[in-house]
């Protein structure tokens, strides 16, 4: 074996075991803390994520010249196919496009789904989407949530809107449940530009999404709870996950020795 496929059967085994212990964190956290403060935990982890990520990748993707709603929509297309995250782009209008989270998802993969309260989806929502149009200095542009995972629709689907006036803080997520996304058109998906992300650096920074969810989540749970019980939940998740995952692992790897 050349050292090219090690290096790769690392990045992958990396990527999933990171990825495993995202979802063990959270359900660690949602299985000994209230609701709320879960809620609270998930908005502070993607207004992080946004703050970090937002402006900062947008250009890289060629989006500025776009109308504001459809680059947005066309932006977490692009940067959640990174991490293996299928979301579907539907055009509407310059001023109204769409987005729909396609199943398994990854952020609660398998049956996390099921462990997982409203607040995680609504605290995601109003940590980063609803604040698209304050980075973009827009105060007209707002999205709106059309259906939820945890309130058993049909997956999380919503659409970035601008309005004709500028919107409150309490506008800028709205709710609309019962409203249906235009039809999917497989030619009006955007792609990752192929020559500015071969497939090397696309396994990378699978990983790195999956550790970058670890390390913001860490960050902001210290932030809510303190320094003692997120050493005392993360560590538990860290350990259970490694045990359960520790043959996996080694398999993918090609670890010949015992552990």
């Amino acid at each position: 074996m050349g050292s090219t496929d090690q290096s790769a059967m690392n990045i992958q085994a990396q990527a999933e075991l990171h990825h495993a212990l995202w979802l063990g964190l959270q359900l660690m956290v949602t299985t000994n803390r209230s609701p709320d403060e879960v809620g609270d935990w998930m908005f502070r982890l993607f207004r992080r994520q946004h703050l970090d990520k937002f402006l900062s990748s947008f250009g890289k993707l060629g989006l500025m010249d776009l109308p504001d709603a459809v680059a947005c929509a066309k932006y977490h297309v692009m940067s959640n196919s990174i991490g293996g995250v299928s979301v579907e782009y539907m055009y509407e209008g310059d001023q109204k496009a769409w987005v729909r989270f396609r199943y398994p998802r990854w952020m609660y993969h398998g049956p996390t789904i099921c462990g997982m309260p409203d607040g995680v989806s609504r605290g995601f929502l109003n940590g980063w989407y609803a604040y698209n149009g304050v980075s973009l200095r827009n105060p007209r542009l707002g999205f709106v949530c059309v259906s939820e995972d945890m309130t058993c629709e049909f997956g999380l689907c919503g659409y970035f809107k601008e309005y004709d006036h500028d919107l409150s803080d309490e506008e800028r997520l709205q709710f609309a449940s019962g409203e249906l996304p235009p039809s999917y058109k497989a030619e009006e998906q955007p792609v990752l530009p192929k020559d500015q992300w071969p497939e090397e650096r696309l396994k990378k920074a699978n990983r790195n999404y999956a550790m970058d969810y670890i390390r913001n989540g860490l960050i902001e749970l210290k932030a809510l709870l303190g320094d003692e019980l997120t050493t005392e939940l993360g560590g538990k998740a860290a350990r259970l996950i490694g045990l359960q995952y520790l043959a996996q692992t080694r398999d993918i790897i090609a670890l010949q020795t015992a552990i």
